[in-house]
């Protein structure tokens, strides 16, 4: 309480000093903990405590304080160079509602329940318009574009999105939390069950080879007529999906054994990187169930995907489409509701400014002087005059990028899928302000890299990592320590970052022919086809979508020559009624009016946008009052004289109007 009166002093230095101090209660007041459990349990504990006493509440003033200091804002502008020192105080706080919104946000089994019931009023504050009128969100949203549009260079990006998803995260719910919605939604307008739920059976999928690169067909065809003994084109399935079936205390002598003699095989053609050969993307080590073992998704042998074809399906098409497209008219107010409404009125300010971002942070953007400062608060005031203390600054600047692209892709994903089941008209509308902003080449130019080197990029230093650094004694870096990076053979935050990526592209091109005709345009093909050497089978399935949705448009050739891919696709991606993909025969692949099809589209969705968003309603999309009570209980402004004549208006209007009552037994 002491601490919660004196971040209201109008000291900044003595403010600051408080604000330090509630963080380090915030991170588990780590100097006095042995172990890193009891770190993460005291920071457990006293966010909780933290909260009940109200300083969220506290924090946002604080913070909505020095988003409009002008003053730090103007100084920022007219710094050649801007560093961690100028944005002290916001990471300060960001940090702590960032520690706060996490921690509160993920729920243990040994909660108790007045934390329970803490989580969810922190929830139901959090998605409300409790902050002068607008979500929580909104305002660090206002961060953003502020920052884009050069106006507040200093703020710190990084934690700001990261606040930002997790907000949304907590408010908005993750993908169980929105697979649960789907199946109550469609139980509420009686539609039928969803057939099974993605991500399970993604995780029962196993990952498919790559297929050959043009080089390494080269090199086999150079050896079969040297007279040696061609090598296998396939990996070998088992070898693959190791990390789905493997029993972890099973022997693998007798797996060994059997494959000694198959060693020169177990690759593709040719020399191939070490790390498309053998190596599979291995997830960490599951978590303790939470759920009985027998909950586990149970499809045909065969193809993975249960089919989408049922009983009387084209008769029950239409009227299943008008119950899922016409008949959600009365949307409740949602937190993804709550939080369009916010968003709707700068939505493509700030869909442009996460774009920006999202280019500077990508591997393959090149520095330039007019481009935005994201590295604001990842340099320090005097720059490295060693060559590990370079190492170790360049290592946080692409682990500081990275950071970045995780969380705009997992925010603009959450946004896309919650929109989408909220309304499909709220979906498209950030979809087509996506487009416009050159989302789908902004995409395919992150995966036109070397995707295997950014998977296996190793920007982390384990000893400096929270909590380990404040328990355990600092060992001495070295320049080979810092070079050799962790143990792990992936970074797990860039292959979240590029499914996620992969997921968003899919969202904004499936169904649509002109974006698709995109994807074609500038290549992406190619581009995808080097992605499947990331032998895991959620980002294998997203590129094989990918690949799906424009093979009819690539020519037969191109099928002819990638016969492999189009098998894979046969293979793992769901197939649909009348689906022939695989031809160019079809309606869909002739010559479309693509700017039509766009313009169509915005024209419904601003339809939409002004029935029921637009305030100054003129009379065409007014609601009608047709109840008979409230009609005639409404009070109507009459003329001044009106009670003069109201006899003769009585007599002329009413009764000397005959009724025709035959018309209106007909008309019923």
């Amino acid at each position: 309480m002491r601490l919660l009166d004196a971040l209201e002093v109008t000291d900044r230095e003595k403010r600051l000093k408080v604000a330090r101090a509630i963080l380090y209660l915030a991170q588990g007041v780590f100097d006095e903990c042995d172990t890193e459990a009891d770190v993460l349990h005291w920071s457990r504990h006293n966010i909780f405590l933290l909260y009940d006493m109200g300083i969220f509440t506290a924090l946002l003033e604080l913070l909505s304080m020095e988003i409009d200091n002008n003053q730090a804002c103007s100084s920022a502008v007219r710094k050649p160079a801007i560093s961690l020192a100028d944005s002290t105080e916001l990471r300060v706080l960001l940090s702590i509602m960032y520690l706060m919104v996490e921690t509160i946000r993920v729920e243990m089994e040994d909660d108790r329940p007045e934390w329970r019931m803490a989580r969810e009023a922190f929830k139901t504050e959090l998605g409300s318009p409790l902050y002068n009128g607008e979500p929580f969100a909104l305002l660090l949203f206002t961060m953003v574009t502020k920052f884009c549009s050069m106006s507040a260079p200093h703020f710190p990006m990084k934690k700001v999105l990261l606040l930002l998803w997790k907000t949304v995260l907590f408010t908005l719910g993750g993908f169980e939390e929105l697979q649960a919605m789907k199946v109550r939604g469609r139980e509420k307008l009686k539609l039928p069950p969803l057939p099974e739920d993605s991500i399970k059976v993604v995780r029962n999928m196993r990952a498919a080879s790559p297929p050959a690169s043009a080089m390494e067909l080269i090199e086999q065809q150079q050896q079969q007529k040297r007279g040696r003994r061609s090598r296998r084109p396939l990996v070998k399935q088992d070898s693959l999906d190791t990390y789905n079936e493997r029993d972890p205390f099973k022997n693998d002598d007798a797996r060994d054994e059997e494959d000694d003699g198959e060693d020169v095989d177990s690759g593709i053609e040719g020399e191939v990187d070490p790390l498309d050969r053998d190596v599979i993307i291995q997830p960490p080590p599951p978590p303790p169930p939470l759920r009985p073992p027998t909950d586990r998704v149970s499809f045909p042998k065969g193809l993975p995907w249960a089919p989408k074809v049922r009983e009387k399906d084209i008769e029950h098409f239409l009227e299943s489409s008008r119950n899922k497209f016409i008949a959600v008219f009365t949307m409740e107010e949602t937190p993804a509701e709550i939080l369009y409404v916010g968003m709707l009125p700068s939505l493509s300010q700030y869909v442009i400014a996460l774009l920006k971002l999202l280019l500077a942070a990508a591997p393959t953007s090149k520095a330039k002087t007019d481009s935005i400062n994201i590295l604001a608060d990842v340099l320090p005031e005097e720059m490295p005059i060693t060559v590990l203390q370079s190492m170790k600054l360049g290592i946080d600047v692409n682990r500081h990028k990275e950071i970045i692209v995780k969380a705009i892709s997992a925010l603009l994903l959450l946004l896309l899928k919650h929109f989408k089941l909220n309304h499909i008209y709220q979906f498209e509308y950030v979809s087509q302000h996506l487009v416009f902003a050159n989302c789908i080449p902004l995409i395919l130019k992150f995966f036109n890299q070397n995707i295997m080197s950014y998977i296996s990029a190793k920007n982390s230093i384990c000893v400096l990592d929270f909590p380990h650094c404040v328990v355990h004694e600092m060992p001495e870096l070295t320049a080979e320590s810092l070079e050799a990076g962790d143990s792990n053979q992936f970074c797990w935050r860039n292959l979240f970052s590029c499914i996620n990526l992969l997921r968003i592209l899919n969202k904004l091109t499936k169904w649509k022919h002109s974006r698709t005709m995109m994807l074609v345009v500038f290549k992406s093909a190619p581009i995808l086809k080097r992605a499947l050497k990331v032998k895991q089978a959620m980002m294998q399935l997203y590129v094989l979508k990918l690949l799906k949705i424009q093979t009819k448009y690539l020519g037969r050739q191109w099928r002819k020559s990638n016969m492999k891919t189009m098998s894979a696709i046969y293979q793992k991606v769901r197939h649909r009624l009348n689906d022939d993909w695989a031809y160019g025969n079809d309606i869909d692949a002739r010559p479309w009016d693509f700017q039509a099809e766009e313009c169509a589209l915005r024209e419904s969705i601003e339809k939409f946008n002004t029935r029921r968003y637009d305030k100054n309603q003129n009379s065409e999309f007014a609601p009608v009052d047709n109840c008979l009570q409230s009609v005639l209980g409404q009070r109507v402004e009459l003329p001044e004289d009106f009670h003069y004549s109201y006899e003769m208006w009585l007599e002329r209007e009413v009764f000397s109007q005959p009724i025709q009552w035959e018309g209106l037994l007909q008309s019923q």
